[in-house]
C-alpha cells in the first residue's frame, strides 16, 4: 500500500510487514490445508492486528458466491473484533464459534478471488486522507460502532438474496481500509455503503411483507 503511518502501530492495526494485499496473500497462503475452522483461521493470523482478521473475513463475501452458514460465523467474528476495537480490550471469540468446521473446500478459493477487491482498494486509497473522518477520540467511536453495525448487517439472514452478504462486506472493508490507512475518504465510502445496506434491506423487507400480504388476501379470497 502506498505510504503509511508513522510511529509505532495503532491497537488493532497491522505491523508494517509490506503491502496489507501481501500481508493478507501470505495469510491465506498459510492457511491449514484439512479441516478448517475459525480457530485455526485466527491462530495462523497471530498478532498481524484486528483489522486484517476483519479484511480477510470479508474477502469470501465480495464474489457472488454463496456459503452458506458462513456469514453468521464470520459476521459474529468480525463484531468481535468491532467490540474489541470500541472497548480496547484483546479480541475473544467464544469456543463455540472457534470450533465451528466451515467449508474448507470453498473458502480458499474464495478469499483469493476477493483479493482482487483489495488490490483496487490499494490502489486508490491514500493515508492520512480527510483526517478530521478519522481522527479524535469521539471520531473513532462513531466508526467503531458503524463497523459494527455493518458486521450486524452482514449477520442478517438474508444470505440466499444476492448482494446481501456483499455490500456490508464491502462496507466493512472500506472501513477496515480507511482504519489501517488513515483514510478517512474510505471511511466515509464505508458509511456510504452502510447507508446502501440498509436501505437495500429496507426493500426487501418492505417488498416481502407486501408479497406476504398480497398472498394472504388471495387465500383469504
Amino acid at each position: 500500500m502506498s505510504g503509511g503511518t508513522s510511529g509505532p502501530p495503532q491497537a488493532g492495526e497491522p505491523v508494517d510487514a509490506g503491502s496489507l494485499g501481501e500481508q493478507l496473500s501470505a495469510v491465506i497462503a498459510r492457511l491449514p490445508a484439512g479441516e478448517m475452522t475459525l480457530g485455526s483461521l485466527l491462530e495462523v493470523l497471530g498478532d498481524e492486528g484486528l483489522l486484517v482478521i476483519a479484511i480477510l473475513l470479508t474477502l469470501v463475501f465480495l464474489i457472488p458466491v454463496s456459503i452458506p452458514g458462513v456469514s453468521t460465523v464470520f459476521g459474529a467474528a468480525i463484531l468481535l473484533v468491532g467490540i474489541s476495537r470500541l472497548s480496547g480490550r484483546p479480541l475473544w471469540v467464544p469456543a463455540r464459534l472457534r470450533t465451528r468446521a466451515l467449508p474448507a473446500d470453498r473458502l480458499r478459493p474464495a478469499l483469493t478471488a476477493g483479493m482482487a477487491w483489495v488490490r483496487r482498494l490499494e490502489r486508490v486509497s491514500r493515508p492520512h486522507r480527510m483526517r478530521a473522518v478519522v481522527d479524535g477520540r469521539a471520531v473513532e467511536a462513531f466508526n467503531n460502532l458503524a463497523f459494527i453495525f455493518a458486521a450486524l448487517l452482514l449477520m442478517a439472514p438474508f444470505g440466499f438474496v444476492p448482494f446481501s452478504n456483499t455490500l456490508p462486506a464491502l462496507a466493512l472493508l472500506l472501513y477496515a481500509v480507511g482504519f489501517i490507512q488513515r483514510d478517512g475518504g474510505a471511511v466515509l465510502l464505508g458509511h456510504l455503503a452502510t447507508i446502501g445496506t440498509v436501505a437495500y434491506f429496507s426493500v426487501l423487507i418492505g417488498g416481502g411483507g407486501l408479497a406476504i400480504r398480497e398472498l394472504m388476501q388471495r387465500m383469504a379470497g
